[in-house]
């Protein structure tokens, strides 16, 4: 499985402790595994999925595109509060 990533997604990964890349990791692996493992959106945000995970005992949100068969883009991760809004503006 290819991953492509976004800018906002990797500045997002800089600020991590590496136990928190961790569990990032292991999310990012489970989506690559199983794509449809994430919520689809719909609205503004179709053709967007977002699995939730666990971070360092916070709930975290990762949402990602699943361009075709063989590739998945990571758009953002985060915490639930203001986390679609800020998905719609990085989306247009």
């Amino acid at each position: 499985m290819q991953l492509l990533v976004t800018p906002v997604f990797e500045r997002a990964i800089k600020k991590l402790r590496p136990r928190q890349k961790s569990e990032l990791d292991e999310a990012v692996r489970t989506i690559a595994d199983h794509p449809e493992s994430g919520e689809a959106k719909v609205g503004d945000l179709q053709d967007i999925r977002v699995y939730k995970f666990r971070l360092s005992n916070q709930l975290c949100m990762l949402a990602y595109r699943v361009l075709d068969e063989s590739s998945l883009k990571l758009l953002a991760f985060g915490q639930h509060e203001n986390f679609y809004r800020d998905l719609k503006r990085q989306d247009k």
